[in-house]
């Protein structure tokens, strides 16, 4: 079992920058792969980033490729989104997750958290 609380929203104007949060507990997080999804209102829940056990590979969606940054510290049980150049389209709700299997696809993760706002104004 594992348990995720995200942190870091807020309100940006565009062009800004965020850094996302989101602290673990449960003694398989490391053993976990991370993503971070988004849900914008009226849209389904998207992918936005993945990264491996030991944070050796990233994966992106091509929407936020080159802007955003998925990171972890499996020492504080931590994993970090580093937003930059925000845009008005990335307003959504932001949910960090885990699981166990390399994937974009949001039934392949067995966690989640209950989301942090971000609101980018233009």
């Amino acid at each position: 079992q594992v348990q995720l609380v995200e942190s870091g929203g807020g309100l940006v104007q565009a062009g800004g920058s965020l850094r996302l949060s989101c602290a673990a507990s449960g003694r398989t997080f490391s053993s976990q792969i991370v993503g971070w999804f988004r849900q914008a209102p009226e849209r389904e829940r998207e992918f936005v980033a993945t990264i491996t056990r030991s944070g050796g590979s990233t994966a992106y969606a091509d929407s936020v490729k080159g802007r955003f940054t998925i990171s972890r510290d499996n020492a504080k049980s931590m994993v970090y989104l580093q937003m930059n150049s925000l845009k008005p389209e990335d307003t959504a709700v932001y949910y960090c997750t885990s699981g166990f299997s390399w994937s974009s696809r949001r039934s392949d993760y067995n966690y989640w958290g209950q989301g942090t706002q971000v609101t980018v104004s233009s």
